[in-house]
């Protein structure tokens, strides 16, 4: 069968891959158009599964929002150089807002969610290969709110840190307050009873510890450790972290002066607990520019 130019440019459309792989897909399959597609998918899964054991902690968190319903996750590639790229940030746009219109509920759903010729996972798949490193959705939270509650979210650094929080009762412009606020000061959890009880007494015996070191008595270390602990939750949790507009006040009594209530805060910081190679930026410019 002849592969015509506009055979190409339809599978070019529907896959997203090049012009000479798709020309080759076509030639492979005798001009089928659905077994180019299968063609195209499989090779490039061939290609991403080469790319699986390579550390992916760059990339782009980004939140979506749709009436009650809102979508915070992030997309990590290899190279900040990547992450820059405009086909990069549409796929990250495109898997945003597909799973927003989905009824995914987790990560391992919202993978499933189909996308014209396959479904997210076979998206990212195809730009693995088409755009040359790993790229993976590493994790993303779906919340839902009630009307009388509020969304607040906010991007730093171009999408570097993303945060999202859910006020009761409060405006919009206090809650795009309160996300500022977790963006700036990385709070790890949002209320005091987040806090795992493990993680406080671990605190309490190195507060205490610290304490007795500087030769103070028994009775006295104890009261500084409750007061040392107090210090510790408003470093760590967002309820309780003073308000970076005005220190007189927490970021509790902020949102309460506003007739609101803090229900949720979720925050992605790109790469945070990925172990990130050293490279300095001429070397990935270069790694770019022989893998193209």
């Amino acid at each position: 069968m002849e592969i015509t130019a506009s055979l190409v440019k339809e599978l070019r459309e529907k896959s997203g891959a090049g012009m000479m792989d798709c020309k080759k897909a076509l030639a492979e399959t005798n001009g089928d158009l659905n077994a180019a597609i299968d063609y195209l998918r499989e090779k490039g899964k061939a290609k991403a599964t080469k790319k699986e054991g390579r550390i992916a902690a760059e990339g782009l968190a980004n939140i979506y929002i749709k009436g009650n319903k809102a979508i915070i996750l992030e997309v990590n590639s290899e190279t900040d150089f990547v992450s820059k790229n405009e086909e990069f940030i549409n796929m990250i746009d495109t898997i945003g807002n597909t799973i927003l219109n989905s009824n995914a509920s987790d990560l391992p759903s919202a993978l499933e969610v189909n996308y014209e010729a396959g479904n997210i996972n076979d998206l990212i798949v195809a730009k693995t290969a088409k755009i040359g490193e790993k790229l993976t959705l590493r994790r993303l939270e779906i919340i839902e709110k009630t009307d009388d509650e509020v969304f607040g979210a906010y991007l730093h650094m171009g999408g570097k840190i993303a945060t999202l929080v859910v006020l009761k009762g409060a405006s919009e412009d206090v809650a795009k307050d309160v996300a500022m606020q977790a963006a700036a000061m990385r709070p790890e959890y949002t209320f005091i009873s987040d806090v795992e009880p493990e993680r406080i007494e671990r605190e309490k015996e190195i507060l205490k510890e610290q304490t007795m070191n500087e030769g103070k008595p028994a009775d006295i270390a104890e009261k500084m450790v409750e007061g040392r602990l107090k210090k510790f939750f408003k470093e760590v949790c967002l309820e309780e972290q003073v308000f970076i507009k005005d220190s007189s006040i927490n970021i509790k009594t902020y949102v309460a002066n506003n007739g609101g209530e803090l229900k949720n805060m979720i925050r992605f910081e790109v790469g945070e607990g990925i172990e990130k190679r050293e490279e300095d930026f001429m070397q990935e410019v270069m790694n770019q520019v022989n893998n193209n």
